[in-house]
């Protein structure tokens, strides 16, 4: 199937490891230019060699996604190089694992401007660009936990939930100007953040981390733990051709997780 990505100039925000980094992947292999980002500069660079082996063009630049100035220099930087952007695929790192009494109003903020208001400096970025153009593909990854909560991740929960939002509120706004917003909902997934969050709990349970990521796979309707590529999979077919006349929606890529009608 042809997702007619070719040529596209596609943003993709703290790609250097995980869902992101499988995005951008799949990206080069339909032929799209790349821009990635993210804190760690050792891993960026590594991670945007490896998508110039797939021929992609590839402009990368380290970048905290919570900067309300670098952000807006960072995309002019991109559209400049490019001649403007077509998609763009926001992600940050999750927060750390809490229940509610353990959170901080510090942790609380830094979630806040993480998750939710990186999302939004993306988006006020990107958007007059897209808008011009008459085209554009924005594409949100929070969590399955915007449909079903997961105990100790009180801070994912509630502020991923702000992402549907504003998600809904831009399909809203700019579908007239042939712009959709989708958000993808990935469920346990072989990533970084994934490993961090079964060692906590296993040592908090006296388990085995293989133990309990095997119990965590067979939550999901598949029985297993997902892929990075399987939700980068979603993620490339929404900012194509093919998914035009769908936004405002969450797709979740959680092998059944999800237990919700």
């Amino acid at each position: 199937m042809d997702l007619r990505l070719a040529g596209r100039r596609v943003l993709l925000c703290a790609s250097s490891e995980g869902i992101a980094f499988a995005a951008a992947l799949r990206f080069a292999a339909e032929g799209a230019r790349i821009a990635m980002c993210s804190r760690d500069g050792e891993k960026l660079h590594r991670a945007a060699a490896a998508v110039r082996e797939q021929g992609a063009e590839v402009l990368a630049e380290v970048l905290d996604v919570t900067d309300a100035v670098r952000v807006p220099q960072f995309v002019a930087h991109v559209a400049e190089a490019f001649g403007g952007i077509d998609v763009c695929v926001t992600n940050a790192g999750g927060p750390p694992p809490r229940m509610f009494l353990e959170t901080t109003p510090d942790e609380w903020d830094r979630a806040f401007a993480l998750n939710l208001k990186s999302v939004v400096l993306f988006a006020h970025a990107v958007l007059p660009g897209m808008q011009r153009r008459r085209w554009g593909r924005i594409v949100t990854i929070t969590s399955v936990s915007v449909r079903q909560p997961v105990a100790d991740l009180v801070y994912s929960n509630t502020v991923r939930a702000g992402v549907l939002g504003l998600v809904k509120s831009l399909a809203n706004e700019f579908g007239k100007d042939g712009i959709t917003v989708n958000n993808v909902g990935p469920g346990f997934t072989a990533t970084a953040r994934l490993r961090a969050l079964v060692a906590r709990r296993a040592r908090e349970a006296g388990v085995s981390e293989a133990a309990l990521l095997e119990q965590l796979g067979n939550e999901t309707a598949l029985r297993r733990v997902g892929e990075a590529g399987e939700v980068a999979d979603a993620i490339v077919w929404l900012a194509s051709e093919r998914a035009s006349y769908i936004t405002g929606q969450t797709i979740l890529v959680d092998g059944g997780l999800s237990k919700g009608l």
